[in-house]
């Protein structure tokens, strides 16, 4: 069974975070049946963008990376904490772990921020929410932005905004289990 840690910080957008949850959910009833999702955060509850409230599966710290086999990582907002959370040395710090063990780092939207922060982006491609705030601040983790949906760097994802997010999902279930399979499951969901 592959599992992935979808990590969900205050402030985080839904629509993101249900592509991961929701794709590998499907890929479990109706794919090769190979991957488990869990969530994790900061703290037990966490509200999204516009005060949705979720109980994770686990809290950061009792988290061992060695035992997922990928990261996802929805965006968020900043008016509903996002980066206070995202930008947790202790998230910097498990991304990194997640990197060193060459495994994959899936990104939606802004989420692309604290992968960069974390310095796997330096020197290297990626891509965040078209803002000029939000492009300008990975450029200033010395990340060579690029205008495209989607950009795959070595083991990281990184994309635009909220309309990858379902692709994100399908890319990293192809990248765990196989192409055939994770378009299999995209055409059962009518993605593909």
């Amino acid at each position: 069974m592959k599992k992935v840690l979808l990590f969900l910080p205050q402030g985080f957008e839904v629509l993101e975070a249900s592509a991961f949850i929701d794709v590998m959910g499907w890929n479990l009833l109706e794919g090769d049946g190979t991957t488990r999702l869990h969530t994790c955060g900061l703290r037990r509850e966490v509200v999204s963008s516009f005060d949705q409230r979720c109980i994770v599966d686990h809290v950061i710290d009792e988290v061992d990376a060695g035992a997922f086999d990928a990261l996802a990582i929805p965006g968020g907002f900043e008016q509903y904490g996002y980066y206070t959370d995202a930008f947790d040395e202790r998230f910097l710090q498990l991304i990194r772990v997640f990197n060193g063990s060459r495994k994959p780092i899936a990104t939606v939207c802004v989420a692309a921020l604290p992968v960069a922060k974390s310095g796997l982006l330096a020197g290297k491609e990626g891509t965040t929410y078209p803002s000029q705030k939000r492009r300008e601040l990975l450029k200033s983790y010395d990340v060579q932005v690029v205008d495209r949906r989607i950009v795959i760097t070595g083991n990281i994802i990184t994309s635009l905004g909220p309309s990858t997010a379902i692709d994100v999902g399908l890319m990293l279930l192809a990248t765990l289990t196989s192409e055939e399979n994770a378009n299999a499951v995209g055409r059962l969901m009518g993605f593909r």
